[in-house]
Formats: structure tokens, C-alpha cells, sequence
């Protein structure tokens, strides 16, 4: 199961994307890609999150296409939103 959500921003595309690639990079991840879109993958708790983001306007939309069954979306989201808000 697929999650998907859009987290907006103020700022340009390139500031999101920095706090972003710093949240992943900092729980051992890894974050490729450019100001437009791309893919991203990180551990949590043995487990494997993977997932792709685009910028559309002042939206960071984020598709996450693996994680553990047992992660809702809604909590993947919650994080997300807290540490790039």
C-alpha cells in the first residue's frame, strides 16, 4: 500500500528540500535528486521506508511506495510534517 500526501512550505524549493534531505540523510538514509523531484529511502526500526517527491508550487507532494505494514500513512505524515514544518 501506497501513501500520499503534500506537505506545504514557505520558502523556496531549494530550503525544503535541504531540511528534507537533512532529516533523511540524519536517520541513515539516502536522498537523491533536485529541486523538481526525486527518490528517497530510510531505516526505521529495521525497516525499509521508500518513497519519490516532486515540488509542485509550495507542496513537497511525497509518494511513499515501501514501508512496514505496520506504519500507517497518517503516521508517516505526522513525522514528516513535524520535522520539515
Amino acid at each position: 500500500m501506497s501513501c500520499n500526501f503534500k506537505v506545504p512550505f514557505v520558502g523556496s524549493a531549494e530550503e525544503i528540500l535541504n531540511k528534507t534531505k537533512t532529516a533523511v540523510i540524519s536517520q541513515g538514509g539516502k536522498f537523491e535528486g533536485d529541486q523538481f523531484n526525486g527518490t528517497f529511502s530510510v531505516s526505521l526500526l529495521s525497516n525499509t521506508i521508500e518513497g519519490s517527491y516532486s515540488v509542485v508550487g509550495n507542496d513537497l507532494e511525497l509518494n511513499i511506495q515501501k514501508k512496514p505494514a505496520f506504519l500507517p500513512c497518517n503516521a508517516i505524515e505526522s513525522f514528516l510534517v513535524k520535522k520539515l514544518g
